[in-house]
């Protein structure tokens, strides 16, 4: 069984489906169609990424630094569907750590399908996923530049598990996926998004249409192997520009510094806040 943080009441929600993510943020060339528009040179983490539902403190997060597992930390930015209040994740905390050599890969829980299972305090419906994925980045894009994170900077749509073979569903998560993306990049905002290999994920993968798709996919795929590349399941050449992340292992109780977190593990390749 799948989880993944987006329950309100609990920490993780179990899903029937198993998993990856993707995000957006690649190369200019796949983040925008305005070619006359100049975008800020896209600063890209390589390494460990380590995301949990709630971001740290401060304290933990420069004591977790000090022995080099982990160069980056995902944190929830935003979204109606977000499972965790973020007590400490403010404009100084993320400056803080920016200062104290992390990076920062913002992540937003958008509204889910209306296929979905799952209880969630926001969906779309087919008839108003272009709206809603429109309204969604305006707010994502509010809440990471409050916190500091400028343009250039990506935006990861977080999107649960539904079932992909349901095509009016399907079609409704592309219309939202794409008005989200596309109003990012209008804002000079790169775009990325979560999403699971056998599913959400998939569906942005194996895409036809690649039109207004995000630039950088980060894949659940819950297989402990750290990489990028051997276990990719779908077309080679796809997100090869320092565009991919993989979550790679859940729900890992770890001791660093004196501090104990659950976390999930990442490989990262791909684009991370610029803040400023």
């Amino acid at each position: 069984m799948a989880e993944h943080r987006q329950s309100r009441k609990r920490r993780y929600i179990t899903w029937g489906v198993a998993g990856a993510a993707v995000v957006a943020g690649a190369g200019i060339a796949a983040q925008t169609s305005m070619a006359a528009t100049t975008w800020p040179a896209q600063k890209t983490y390589t390494g460990r990424a380590f995301d949990t539902c709630t971001a740290p403190s401060l304290a933990a997060m420069k004591a977790w630094k000090t022995d080099g597992f982990y160069g980056a930390a995902a944190v929830y930015i935003g979204g109606k569907n977000r499972g965790c209040a973020q007590p400490n994740l403010t404009a100084s905390w993320v400056k803080s750590v920016n200062t104290a050599g992390w990076k920062l890969i913002p992540l937003y829980v958008g509204a889910q399908p209306p296929c979905q299972t799952s209880a969630n305090p926001e969906k779309f419906t087919a008839a108003n996923a272009a709206s809603v994925g429109a309204a969604n980045a305006n707010d994502a894009i509010a809440r990471a530049a409050a916190l500091g994170m400028k343009p250039g900077s990506p935006v990861y749509l977080d999107m649960e598990p539904y079932d992909i073979t349901n095509k009016a569903c399907n079609d409704a998560v592309l219309t939202y996926v794409r008005s989200f993306t596309r109003t990012l990049r209008a804002k000079t905002y790169r775009a990325g998004y979560y999403g699971f290999s056998s599913s959400s994920a998939k569906a942005i993968a194996t895409a036809t249409n690649r039109t207004d798709l995000p630039g950088n996919l980060w894949y659940a795929l819950w297989d402990k192997k750290n990489t990028t590349t051997t276990d990719w399941p779908w077309d080679p050449k796809l997100y090869t520009d320092h565009s991919r992340g993989h979550q790679y292992m859940v729900n890992s109780k770890e001791k660093r510094g004196g501090y104990t977190i659950t976390v999930d593990r990442n490989t990262w390749d791909a684009p991370v806040a610029l803040i400023g």
